[in-house]
């Protein structure tokens, strides 16, 4: 609360300059993002000076609280955690009894609850019950299915984080890292079941049907229904600016910084221009998608990301099976280590920080970013999307980072059998996409070919779930101004080529620290409001306790 207090006045004036001065001072640094990669020293400077002006923030969020001479832990990834562990015993570990109604909401089992004329829908600001509340089958409240939502919100975390993010844990934290990787991920599905309830509930529907919605709308109107209007206000507004400079940056850059570097090793282009090719070619795809806000976005994510899921952990369980022999003492080596720690650095607790840090920065579970998604789902039960959202960090991280770990553990296994370990355990790798890609080819010669396929997949479906946070916390910031959305809209695409082309160091520790400030306001705002969660939870079992009798 002290460091909200602390922020406070300052994420007032940060709004106050962006509204004024933005464009302005993005235009002014056009010519010297246009010269960057003609001249290196400019690429240079712009990292030592955007170190210079954001380093203080960037070691705000990422403090890591020492309690030992060798452990230290995020502070951030403290609050992850303690919010996570609240959730679960708060809704009765939902993740768990509220599994199996997950999938048949997804799978539209319970689509008709949804169908009962005269109710209001949530968030709709006429007074009348016509149009979205009663004509259902037209598909006036919300914008897309329980389906799309859900892929939309997977296509924004399932990325490289899944495969470069799992070798760099695996590699410090050891094969143990895995169990609590997969723990994080149990735990952050309550976060995510809450979080996402309260998107629908106080999200805003304008007269045409279009949904505005995530944590600013239940920061702001939610905590106003607490008598504390300004406070909701000011977290509203702070979540809202990080919102959009994590979409610049983590959501966007970082993807077609990664995209680019895997496209011209993969066919070793020698050229210097071919980072910013590349980075106008995806510009082009992209904007092909934002350009038809959330209904062409989330149109393409549920054709992707299932797409991605075979792809990736298709091979990955071939891998599995071609070495089951060696999976018993996969298993071994990650629960022993999950409970030893030995030649880890920081021992036991070192592998619990790799495995948490790992599952939770990899599902964003209580970061507040996938609520945005799933706001604009088709219901008029908020809590139905939050069961549906409960999957997102199951899929992400029990799944797909699992895979990932047990492929690169069986690998290293049998590498070491054969006398050359693919990877040192307790030593940091820095290419973790390398890693991976290495693991994959020793069993399935040439798969780096389709691991590139899908970073590129990954990079480009994250960026475009990603524009449409960015654009709901700029839509909040700015209004829902057509000229302001095209406004958004070129900027994001600039960005693109920019992170495919330029070097990029700071500016990408700076955008993930916006992305991880959201944290805060995100966790206050769910806490305060999980009453109402647990209330729009018992309405909807009722109603389908009532369908079923």
């Amino acid at each position: 609360m002290q460091i909200i207090l602390y922020l406070a006045p300052l994420t007032i004036t940060i709004f106050q300059i962006m509204k004024k001065k933005l464009l302005i001072l993005i235009i002014s640094f056009l010519p010297v993002f246009t010269f960057a990669q003609e001249e290196q020293s400019i690429s240079d400077k712009i990292d030592h000076t955007f170190k210079y002006l954001t380093g203080w923030f960037v070691d705000l969020i990422f403090y890591a609280i020492p309690f030992t001479d060798t452990v230290k832990i995020p502070w951030v990834l403290l609050v992850l955690l303690g919010g996570a562990l609240y959730f679960t015993f708060r809704f009765k570990f939902a993740q768990i009894r509220l599994l199996p109604t997950s999938i048949k909401v997804v799978s539209g089992k319970y689509d008709d609850i949804d169908h009962h004329e005269g109710m209001h829908a949530y968030g709709d600001v006429t007074d009348t019950k016509d149009v979205f509340e009663t004509i259902a089958v037209e598909g006036a409240e919300g914008e897309v299915s329980h389906f799309q939502a859900l892929t939309a919100a997977l296509s924004a975390t399932v990325g490289l984080g899944n495969i470069a993010g799992v070798a760099v844990a695996l590699s410090i934290g050891g094969p143990g890292a895995t169990f609590w990787m997969i723990l994080a991920g149990f735990l952050g599905m309550a976060s995510k079941f809450a979080e996402c309830t309260l998107g629908v509930k106080y999200r805003d529907v304008d007269e045409n049907g279009v949904v505005f919605g995530g944590p600013m709308y239940y920061l702001s109107k939610g905590l106003k229904e607490k008598g504390m209007a300004k406070f909701g206000k000011v977290l509203a507004i702070f979540f809202a600016v990080m919102v959009v400079g994590g979409s610049f940056g983590g959501g966007n850059m970082f993807q077609a910084n990664q995209a680019s570097a895997q496209f011209v090793k993969l066919f070793n282009l020698t050229n210097e221009n071919a980072g910013m090719y590349f980075g106008i070619l995806m510009a082009v795809i992209v904007a092909v998608v934002i350009i038809g806000g959330i209904k062409r976005i989330a149109s393409v994510t549920e054709k992707i990301v299932p797409f991605m899921a075979l792809l990736y952990v298709g091979a990955a369980l071939v891998i599995i099976f071609m070495n089951i022999g060696l999976v018993p003492q996969a298993f071994t080596d990650i629960f022993n280590g999950a409970f030893t720690g030995k030649g880890i650095a920081g021992g036991f607790i070192g592998v619990i920080i790799q495995g948490f840090k790992r599952g939770t920065f990899s599902n964003e579970a209580g970061v507040g970013s996938a609520a945005i998604a799933h706001s604009a789902v088709k219901t008029k039960y908020p809590a139905s999307e939050g069961i549906v959202a409960l999957l997102e960090p199951f899929i992400d991280t029990v799944v797909i980072c699992t895979m990932t770990a047990l492929v690169l553990v069986i690998t290293n296994l049998k590498a070491e059998e054969a006398g050359m370990a693919l990877f040192q355990y307790g030593t940091e790798v820095k290419e973790g996409v390398e890693i991976t890609a290495n693991a994959f080819d020793s069993v399935i010669p040439h798969f780096s070919i389709a691991l590139t396929i899908a970073v590129i997949l990954f990079a480009f479906s994250t960026m475009i779930s990603w524009s449409y946070y960015g654009m709901q916390g700029w839509k909040f910031l700015f209004g829902h101004s057509k000229k302001m959305d095209l406004v958004y809209k070129l900027l994001f695409l600039l960005f693109v080529v920019i992170g495919a082309t330029i070097k990029l160091g700071s500016v990408l520790n700076f955008s993930d620290a916006m992305i991880f400030a959201m944290v805060v306001p995100n966790m206050i705002g769910v806490v305060l409001l999980s009453p109402k969660v647990t209330e729009e939870l018992n309405k909807y079992l009722k109603a389908i306790k009532a369908k079923k009798g």
